[in-house]
């Protein structure tokens, strides 16, 4: 048991990167990004073609293309997901649309240029190595690397929220929109901050998932699940609570391994079920105010 706990931690690190971007997406501006596990997959796809040209370190292209991730965001958000929330208001629907269409789009671009061939980024024997902890326990380095990194992340977005004039305009402009407006702030440019920086999330999740594991283009719709999944027990906007929310999906999935193979999934979407009926707002909601 106690072995499937710390592998189930380990898993849900991972989900838990997957996820802190549209936590915060949604955090800032109520926005459903329903293109995360694409983006996530794209992002992958990016860093494998950036290390046919650059023999490089995963680690150094994720510093190398953090800040055209950022930009990326940023113009997105500038370009297009503004007009969308404009044109929406508080109906969910247009950037559903809109997003579940950069998804396609994404998708069917990534199969023409990569073909549906799985892939993955090479690290150097990383994903080989352990750390023996006692016993027959063990854990793998690169999956304890991605948990202290799902850790780190976390932390840091609670601690931006908490302690800065940036996280400040967040919650400004997440609670009320016209007053922030009215006290000056542009409420555009505090969205696509916030874009740009979960898509630097985004990017370490995509690069850390292709050198745990093969991506293929058609991976994006598995990984939003288990994104939204995490966000949703955990509680929308609340990143400790993502973060809760994705260590229990890992562990209730390795359970469900542990039991059969073919187990692990199907428990994790029923835990999310169970959660939905118990406590429809997640476990830990965002308060407004």
């Amino acid at each position: 048991m106690l072995d499937v706990l710390i592998q189930g931690m380990l898993l849900g690190g991972l989900y838990c990167l997957f996820a802190l971007g549209q936590s915060l997406i949604f955090g800032v501006m109520r926005l459903t990004n329903t293109a995360q596990g694409d983006f996530i997959v794209l992002a992958a796809f990016a860093t494998i073609a950036a290390s046919a040209v650059l023999p490089w370190h995963p680690g150094l292209l994720a510093l190398l293309l953090a800040p055209l991730a950022f930009g990326a965001g940023y113009a997105l958000q500038r370009g297009v997901l503004n007009a969308t929330l404009a044109l929406g208001g508080k109906d969910p629907l247009p950037s559903l649309v809109v997003t579940f269409g950069l998804a396609i789009v994404i998708q069917n671009g990534l199969q023409q240029i990569f073909s549906a061939d799985p892939r993955s980024l090479d690290t150097d024997g990383l994903s080989t190595q352990s750390v023996q902890l006692g016993g027959d326990l063990a854990v793998g380095v690169l999956p304890l690397i991605v948990l202290v990194l799902a850790v780190a992340a976390t932390a840091g977005l609670q601690w931006l929220f908490g302690a800065t004039a940036l996280g400040r305009a967040f919650r400004a402009v997440s609670d009320d929109r016209e007053i922030a407006e009215l006290m000056g702030l542009d409420a555009r440019r505090v969205y696509a901050l916030a874009t740009g920086i979960a898509f630097v999330l985004i990017l370490l999740a995509g690069v850390l998932q292709a050198m745990r594991t093969t991506v293929s283009p058609a991976d994006g719709p598995m990984l939003l699940l288990f994104a939204f999944e995490a966000v949703i027990i955990g509680g929308m906007g609340s990143f400790w609570g993502t973060f809760v929310g994705a260590a229990l999906l890992g562990i209730t999935q390795q359970i469900g391994f542990r039991l059969d193979p073919g187990w692990g999934i199907w428990c994790g979407h029923l835990m999310f079920l169970a959660v939905l009926l118990i406590r429809p707002q997640g476990l830990f909601p965002k308060t407004r105010g």
